[in-house]
């Protein structure tokens, strides 16, 4: 369980993986703040777990400052932090993913995630007292067609380790969850789309099956509260074994029970 008095905001908080926390947290009896740059989707889940909204773009260092200084003061001292905005971008080849979209997905899922954790460990730092999760990926250790995303989630994954190094001796705990292929609502209608066929991902793991966001939220929870006091600079993967069995199909694949 968490403590009463924390206050743990969460980015990219109104949809997917970042709804997930803010739903495991908030029935962890944390005050949650859902930021998103989607108001109105940010308003209705804050509305359903008795927490709290606001519009920011963490692409926007001036947002990040005037809606952290907000927070203070409406909802009070920010004890922890869920990093977890971002953005995707298609597996296609360097030479067809334009600059701009490259750039977009930079600005969001590295630089965001480094701003918010600048922005709101100020406070923190101040009070020797917070924790910081990022949501990073296990594309972020391992090679795939994502030129983009994937440099940037193991750049969330150093980034985790550098500043957990940075802030630790002012009592600041910052970790990494890196998800691997997770049935978020999003990802799931796809599939009834029938535009997504995540059979590989399924066989390549070694339990057989995709995460479900509670899991991540889980994991998230974990690292946030009290039980994970000495950890810090850590990289989780939640990934129903993925990174453990997806070497195994050079070899034939993963053996059957």
């Amino acid at each position: 369980m968490m403590k009463a008095d924390d206050i743990t905001v969460v980015t990219g908080g109104a949809s997917g993986i970042g709804a997930a926390c803010c739903r495991v947290l908030a029935a962890r009896g944390a005050r949650v703040v859902v930021l998103d740059r989607d108001i109105d989707k940010a308003e209705a889940l804050a509305g359903e777990i008795g927490g709290r909204a606001f519009a920011c773009d963490v692409g926007s260092q001036e947002a990040i400052e005037e809606t952290a200084g907000r927070i203070e003061k409406e909802v009070g001292p920010v004890t922890g932090l869920v990093n977890s905005a971002g953005v995707l971008q298609p597996p296609i080849t360097p030479e067809d993913l334009s600059m701009q979209a490259f750039d977009d997905v930079v600005a969001i899922n590295q630089r965001g995630t480094y701003l918010c954790s600048r922005i709101f460990a100020r406070a923190m730092i101040a009070r020797h007292r917070g924790a910081i999760v990022n949501i990073a990926s296990v594309a972020g250790m391992r090679s795939m067609p994502l030129h983009s995303y994937s440099p940037t989630k193991a750049a969330v994954i150093s980034m985790t380790a550098c500043l957990a190094a940075e802030w630790g001796p002012a009592g600041i705990r910052v970790n990494a969850v890196s998800p691997g292929f997770t049935l978020t609502p999003g990802l799931q209608k796809e599939v009834d789309a029938g535009r997504r066929d995540l059979t590989l991902a399924e066989e390549n793991a070694a339990l057989g099956r995709l995460v479900k966001p509670d899991e991540i939220a889980n994991a998230v929870a974990f690292l946030l509260s009290g039980d994970a006091s000495a950890i810090t600079g850590a990289n989780l993967p939640v990934d129903c074994g993925w990174l453990a069995g997806v070497s195994w199909a050079t070899h034939g694949g993963l053996r059957s029970a």
